[in-house]
Protein backbone atom coordinates (compact mmCIF):
# COMPACT_ATOMS: atom_id res chain seq x y z
CA UNK A 1 0.00 0.00 0.00
CA UNK A 2 2.28 2.44 1.03
CA UNK A 3 4.16 1.97 -2.41
CA UNK A 4 1.53 2.90 -4.69
CA UNK A 5 1.11 6.20 -2.63
CA UNK A 6 4.38 6.97 -2.99
CA UNK A 7 4.66 6.33 -6.80
CA UNK A 8 0.87 8.31 -7.12
CA UNK A 9 2.59 11.10 -5.07
CA UNK A 10 5.21 10.94 -7.39
CA UNK A 11 3.03 10.94 -10.31
CA UNK A 12 1.19 14.00 -9.32
CA UNK A 13 4.01 15.76 -8.16
CA UNK A 14 5.70 15.79 -11.99
CA UNK A 15 2.34 16.75 -13.18
CA UNK A 16 2.18 19.85 -11.29
CA UNK A 17 5.98 20.74 -12.43
CA UNK A 18 6.25 20.38 -15.92
CA UNK A 19 8.11 22.26 -18.14
CA UNK A 20 8.62 22.29 -21.19
CA UNK A 21 12.01 23.39 -22.89
CA UNK A 22 12.00 25.00 -26.27
CA UNK A 23 15.47 26.00 -27.46
CA UNK A 24 16.77 27.24 -30.70
CA UNK A 25 20.54 27.99 -31.75
CA UNK A 26 21.56 30.38 -34.53
CA UNK A 27 25.30 31.22 -34.47
CA UNK A 28 26.17 32.64 -31.38
CA UNK A 29 22.78 33.39 -30.35
CA UNK A 30 20.68 30.91 -28.38
CA UNK A 31 16.65 31.25 -27.46
CA UNK A 32 14.86 29.58 -24.74
CA UNK A 33 11.61 29.08 -24.62
CA UNK A 34 10.14 28.07 -21.53
CA UNK A 35 6.21 26.83 -20.89
CA UNK A 36 5.02 25.55 -17.36
CA UNK A 37 6.82 26.03 -14.33
CA UNK A 38 10.62 26.41 -13.36
CA UNK A 39 10.72 24.91 -9.67
CA UNK A 40 13.19 22.67 -7.73
CA UNK A 41 12.18 19.49 -9.62
CA UNK A 42 12.18 21.12 -13.05
CA UNK A 43 14.98 23.65 -12.95
CA UNK A 44 17.59 20.59 -12.59
CA UNK A 45 16.62 19.80 -16.54
CA UNK A 46 17.05 23.52 -17.72
CA UNK A 47 20.49 23.91 -16.03
CA UNK A 48 21.24 20.26 -18.20
CA UNK A 49 20.42 21.77 -20.97
CA UNK A 50 21.83 25.34 -20.85
CA UNK A 51 25.24 23.33 -20.23
CA UNK A 52 24.47 21.54 -23.59
CA UNK A 53 23.78 24.52 -25.12
CA UNK A 54 26.53 27.24 -23.88
CA UNK A 55 29.37 26.53 -26.18
CA UNK A 56 30.27 29.37 -28.62
CA UNK A 57 27.59 31.27 -27.14
CA UNK A 58 27.38 35.07 -27.26
CA UNK A 59 23.67 36.09 -26.75
CA UNK A 60 21.28 34.26 -24.73
CA UNK A 61 17.22 35.11 -24.87
CA UNK A 62 14.88 33.62 -22.22
CA UNK A 63 11.59 33.93 -23.63
CA UNK A 64 9.18 34.33 -20.07
CA UNK A 65 5.72 34.31 -21.65
CA UNK A 66 3.95 31.36 -21.10
CA UNK A 67 6.09 30.47 -17.48
CA UNK A 68 3.66 30.65 -15.06
CA UNK A 69 5.99 30.00 -12.10
CA UNK A 70 8.85 30.53 -11.05
CA UNK A 71 10.70 29.47 -7.70
CA UNK A 72 14.28 30.33 -6.36
CA UNK A 73 15.89 27.26 -7.94
CA UNK A 74 14.88 28.78 -11.14
CA UNK A 75 16.20 32.18 -10.13
CA UNK A 76 19.47 30.74 -9.31
CA UNK A 77 19.72 29.11 -13.00
CA UNK A 78 18.79 32.08 -14.71
CA UNK A 79 21.53 33.51 -12.51
CA UNK A 80 24.10 31.22 -13.44
CA UNK A 81 22.97 31.59 -17.16
CA UNK A 82 23.62 35.21 -16.23
CA UNK A 83 27.08 34.66 -14.70
CA UNK A 84 27.85 32.50 -17.43
CA UNK A 85 27.56 34.92 -20.42
CA UNK A 86 29.04 37.47 -18.69
CA UNK A 87 31.92 35.56 -18.26
CA UNK A 88 32.26 35.35 -21.86
CA UNK A 89 31.53 39.14 -22.66
CA UNK A 90 28.03 38.00 -23.86
CA UNK A 91 24.95 39.44 -22.88
CA UNK A 92 21.22 38.22 -21.89
CA UNK A 93 17.75 38.96 -22.66
CA UNK A 94 14.63 38.19 -20.55
CA UNK A 95 11.73 39.16 -22.65
CA UNK A 96 8.01 38.37 -22.77
CA UNK A 97 7.61 37.79 -18.92
CA UNK A 98 4.52 36.68 -17.95
CA UNK A 99 2.73 38.63 -15.14
CA UNK A 100 3.29 36.00 -11.98
CA UNK A 101 6.64 35.77 -12.87
CA UNK A 102 7.11 39.50 -13.60
CA UNK A 103 5.57 39.47 -9.52
CA UNK A 104 8.33 37.40 -8.43
CA UNK A 105 11.02 39.07 -10.13
CA UNK A 106 9.93 42.52 -8.99
CA UNK A 107 9.83 41.20 -4.90
CA UNK A 108 13.00 39.15 -4.90
CA UNK A 109 14.81 42.50 -7.13
CA UNK A 110 15.64 40.28 -9.81
CA UNK A 111 13.89 42.73 -12.03
CA UNK A 112 16.93 45.04 -11.42
CA UNK A 113 19.55 41.82 -11.79
CA UNK A 114 18.34 41.22 -15.38
CA UNK A 115 18.11 43.00 -18.68
CA UNK A 116 13.97 42.72 -19.51
CA UNK A 117 12.72 43.41 -22.29
CA UNK A 118 9.22 45.12 -21.60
Amino acid sequence: MGLFSKKKAKDEEKAVSDLKIDISKNGEELTVRLKGRLDTITSPDLEERLNEEMTGIKNLIFDLEKLNYISSAGLRVLLGASQEIEAVEGEMLIRNVAEPVRVVFDLTGFDTAFNIEE
